[in-house]
């Protein structure tokens, strides 16, 4: 029988998070890297380019890959003949704690996103506790343990269906992808969870996202399993939709798609989709009582070597200066460097500035939008002599409810996040000659390296949701939303379905 320290369990929890932090897994180092020499369409390239240099930076300075250091799922199956050397800790305990000691680290502190009382006051745990853990008691004398950290972003897009017994599953994921917009940040993974019950469902798909990235092999041997033939089917099917990268139109997609599968009810059909984003983070181990995980750093000579230039055309913006008149020039798909001071607000500041100005106290002290920039970003805290930690966007459709009042009553004239926004906002928009720019989602790092100068102007209670005052330099962003309601999120993957489309019927000849 196998013997394992509670200790040793705890700090290979902790270290495996927050190696996770800042590695990303190689096979999808090199996926992206692939897709990136692959990719004809620019504005997709410059994203992916991004996200290369972005992991980079992260591997070298250990700092995280994205803002969103998620919700830590965890994976843990215990081989019937193993025990612990001590019993006051539950898995779960020892888990969580693993957790908040990763997640408080001085040297590379992560940000807390978990809020308990999710349907009342959604108060922030301050350690990220507690972790979803799935617990399977299995055969051997070995802890197998996968362990994730997943960003609100992707997480929010996940969806489930109960099909007929006939649907075809390629099919419903071909409709319903569509619909989950960029927030997910593409080119990622898709995981499916097919069979069981509604909640066994989402469980596979998610465990399935712990496997590495192989879909080349598979393609290269041939499929020989029903699910692997779906692999290949969906992953087909899904990058000819034209999506690309961050949503902007392009070749690549996912670059991945899992299926896990068990038996179900005649009469069911259960079918979950989880997509994993461009900071997919994920590690394995195992414990066999002869001490704590150890975790092989990547040599940073694996990353490729990738570098990213603004275009000629570039327009250069100061920020401090900007009116309305100026950005009716702006265009949509433009690149854009900004330079001066802008303001962030998340979901908690949108709200709380809303409940001001509906009981007439008008906008928080400190506060003026008018003819400003709002960043929709919760960053990590910084370390050393950093100005702020990795800061990218969140997602901006999460937002909408709230443009139309903040671009009629506070003077503000540009807001700056990722993933598309919804037909209204757009519309909201365009009424108020206003534009909204895109950042790219999972370069949060490398953003961070922009902004020169920072500080809290109101809000301060709510911690990484407060309003922050950035002072940037050269930020670069995407006119994907222009004064005229132009959408880049609906003309980029419309124009390059049309093209991937054209290209088959020529194949097809």
């Amino acid at each position: 029988m196998a013997v394992i320290r509670q200790q040793d369990f705890i700090d290979s929890i902790e270290d495996a998070l927050q190696f996770i932090s800042y590695y990303h897994p190689l096979d999808y180092v090199k996926a992206v890297e692939q897709a990136y020499l692959r990719e004809q369409s620019q504005a997709a390239k410059d994203a992916m380019a991004q996200i290369l240099i972005n992991s980079r930076m992260s591997a070298e300075g250990h700092r995280p890959l994205c803002q969103d250091t998620g919700i830590v799922t965890c994976f843990v199956k215990i081989g019937m003949g193993v025990s612990f050397d001590k019993t006051d800790m539950t898995v779960q305990e020892m888990v969580d704690e693993g957790t908040r000691r990763a997640y408080t680290n001085p040297d590379n502190p992560l940000r807390a996103s978990i809020v308990a009382d999710p349907a009342g006051a959604r108060k922030n745990t301050k350690d990220n506790t507690p972790a979803v853990v799935h617990i399977d008691m299995v055969p051997g004398d070995k802890i197998e343990v996968m362990i994730a950290a997943k960003g609100g972003g992707s997480e929010n897009k996940s969806k489930m269906v109960m099909l007929n017994p006939s649907d075809d599953i390629a099919e419903w994921v071909v409709k319903t992808l569509p619909t989950m917009g960029a927030g997910w940040c593409p080119p990622g993974m898709l995981g499916i969870g097919i069979g069981g019950t509604a909640e066994k469902a989402a469980v596979l798909a998610k465990e399935s996202l712990m496997d590495p990235v192989d879909i080349q092999e598979l393609i290269d041997r041939g499929p020989q399993t029903t699910e692997e033939k779906l692999r290949l089917e969906i992953f087909d099917k899904v990058n000819k939709l034209g999506i690309g990268a961050q949503g902007l139109g392009g070749v690549t997609t996912v670059v991945d798609v899992k299926v896990k599968s068990m038996p179900t009810h005649a009469a069911s059909k259960p079918i979950a989709m989880i997509p994993n984003c461009a900071a997919t983070r994920h590690a394995h181990f195992y414990l066999d009582g002869s001490g704590p995980a150890e975790l092989k750093a990547p040599k940073l000579e694996d990353w490729p070597e990738v570098t990213w230039e603004v275009g000629e055309n570039t327009r250069r913006v100061n920020l401090d200066t900007v009116t309305k008149e100026d950005i009716r020039e702006w265009k949509v798909g433009e690149t854009v460097l900004l330079s001066g001071k802008m303001l962030t607000g998340r979901d908690a500041a949108h709200k709380r500035i809303q409940t001001m100005l509906a009981n007439g106290e008008g906008m928080p002290e400190g506060v003026d939008l008018t003819n400003r920039f709002i960043y929709y970003v919760g960053p990590v805290d910084a370390v050393g002599d950093e100005v702020v930690g990795p800061a990218g966007p969140t997602t901006a459709t999460r937002m909408d409810k709230f443009t139309d009042m903040m671009l009629e009553q506070t003077g503000l004239i540009g807001m700056i996040g990722k993933a598309e926004r919804g037909p209204a906002t757009v519309d909201s928009i365009a009424k108020h000659k206003a534009v909204y720019l895109m950042a790219v989602g999972g370069a949060a790092y490398l953003v961070s390296k922009a902004i020169k100068k920072s500080r809290v102007v109101a809000f301060e209670d709510l911690g990484m949701e407060a309003i922050y005052e950035f002072d940037v330099e050269d930020m670069p962003v995407t006119v994907a939303v222009d004064s005229d309601g132009n959408n880049a999120h609906q003309t980029g993957p419309a124009i390059w379905k049309a093209k991937l489309e054209d290209l088959d019927a020529a194949l097809a000849k």
